[in-house]
């Protein structure tokens, strides 16, 4: 019996935040407003269609009471998985 195996999938990192932000009963509006960034801005984060800056991961870490290494370390590891095995290919 043979399987076919397929690379692991990690969270992105706006599932991550997505997560934080119901944990804390918020809204993308409320953290935006915390962050002073436009709510366009978080919903992209969370759809994946925006990566998550340095400028970003110092107002999270402020917004959200974490580390800004913790959201640069998720970006990168993600950023790499992507590199290592594309989208096309999972």
């Amino acid at each position: 019996m043979s399987q076919k195996l397929v690379p692991a999938r990690i969270p992105t990192p706006g599932k991550i935040l997505s997560r934080e932000i119901e944990a804390r009963s918020w809204t993308q509006k409320d953290l935006a407003e915390i962050m002073g960034h436009p709510v366009q801005t978080i919903n992209e984060i969370i759809r994946g269609s925006k990566e998550i800056t340095s400028e970003t991961t110092i107002k999270l870490s402020q917004a959200l009471g974490t580390s800004f290494e913790f959201w640069t370390n998720l970006e990168a590891k993600y950023q790499v998985h992507l590199v290592v095995f594309p989208k096309n290919l999972i």
